[in-house]
């Protein structure tokens, strides 16, 4: 197993990427002791500002593990049972016989069968997931927007469920997470961000990660494209906004340090017990909102590489941004690439996102870091 970090490949790498038509986007790359870190492009295309390796970044479900963690160290404690029905503990919110089924595992690896609530809170979305009949227009409509957790969650509960509890596949839905934050709520008898921040968050030590109090990103940060598959042209910056549409599902602001951190101290097994971490990378078939299958463990995915062992971690997009962070089992080698133009692919006349060069640019960058 290669032990290097090849700068000059990765700083072409990472060029490579923004030539390709990516504003802008930061990476750290770490092996053992050894650390890369690099930036391309410009985090304003009016003023031409440069991005920088240090910047503060939305990223999207990467949040996922965050809550996943939180709620396993209360299982860790007995307050949670990760088997137990939802039910038990929130049966306003999952009533009858739904309620019975689903159990806190299942919210965690979105085998709940619960739809996902977006398109009902996002009326122009409606049409997922066929994106050709789709419109971007309830992006700007909410971008203020102050959402309660609970009503969103009814929407999910009360739309047609998108399969059985403990089906396979299972199906993707941010109405799990939401209810994994009200669940942290009810048994901590605090807010689901404020647990996450203290008994996660701050316990891997990380300075630069937090859940926004409102719709800005404190310190130096991106603006944020979106481009809603060409529906938006020229793309839309959509830095400031309301993150309370995804709360503890996909709100966290981070940076590439901290998630680099992160993601090697959980897989050290030094925020959740090696038991619980075991538990984390039981991976099930799940259908992403791209309509692909993936392996979904307990708020974790794994990316196997040609011979450089499992890599285990989570992507995330908000509207205009993106990261992925990716860490080799052993947590020796780690990645974490943020970008800040969003859904870059137009569609072909069938509704399919058509490849882009962002796309393969994007592949070898990862294949870089994460295999040298």
């Amino acid at each position: 197993m290669r032990n290097s970090l090849d700068s000059a490949e990765l700083n072409a790498a990472i060029e490579n990427v923004h030539r390709a038509g990516m504003p802008g986007l930061l990476a750290e790359v770490r092996d053992g002791d050894q650390v890369w870190r690099g930036a391309a492009g410009v985090a304003d295309v009016v003023t031409g500002r440069p991005v920088t390796a240090d910047m503060r970044h939305r990223v999207g479900s990467i949040t996922k593990t965050f809550t996943a963690a939180a709620v396993l160290r209360q299982v860790e404690s007995g307050q949670i049972g990760l088997d137990t029905p939802i039910g038990r503990y929130l049966p306003k919110l999952v009533p009858g016989e739904r309620g019975d089924a689903i159990t806190v595992r299942m919210l965690i690896n979105h085998t709940s069968g619960l739809a996902e609530y977006l398109p009902y809170a996002y009326p122009s979305l409606k049409a997922l997931p066929a994106l050709a009949d789709t419109q971007p227009q309830s992006l700007d409509d909410h971008r203020l927007t102050r959402f309660d957790p609970a009503e969103l969650i009814e929407m999910g509960v009360t739309a047609s469920a998108a399969g059985n509890p403990g089906g396979a596949p299972g199906v993707y839905s941010n109405t799990n997470y939401l209810l994994l934050g009200q669940l942290l709520e009810q048994v901590t008898g605090t807010t689901a961000e404020r647990y996450i921040t203290q008994n996660v968050i701050e316990r891997a030590g990380l300075r630069d990660t937090e859940f926004p109090a409102g719709p800005y990103v404190n310190g130096p940060h991106s603006q944020l494209y979106e481009a809603w598959f060409g529906m938006i042209d020229p793309p839309r910056d959509y830095s400031v906004y309301d993150m309370s549409w995804v709360g503890p599902s996909a709100s966290l602001i981070s940076t590439v340090t901290d998630l680099n951190r992160f993601f090697g101290m959980l897989l050290a097994g030094e925020i959740v017990s090696p038991l619980s971490l075991a538990q984390m990378q039981r991976t099930v078939p799940v259908i992403s909102h791209e309509g692909k299958t993936i392996d979904y463990g307990l708020g974790l995915l794994p990316m196997e590489g040609p011979g450089q062992g499992t890599f285990w971690g989570h992507g995330g997009t908000v509207w205009g941004g993106g990261a992925l962070a990716m860490a080799r089992a052993d947590s020796k080698r780690q990645m974490t690439v943020a970008v800040n133009l969003q859904r870059w692919n137009r569609l072909d006349s069938s509704g399919k996102p058509q490849p882009h060069p962002i796309d393969d640019a994007l592949e070898t960058l990862y294949r870089v870091a994460m295999y040298g």
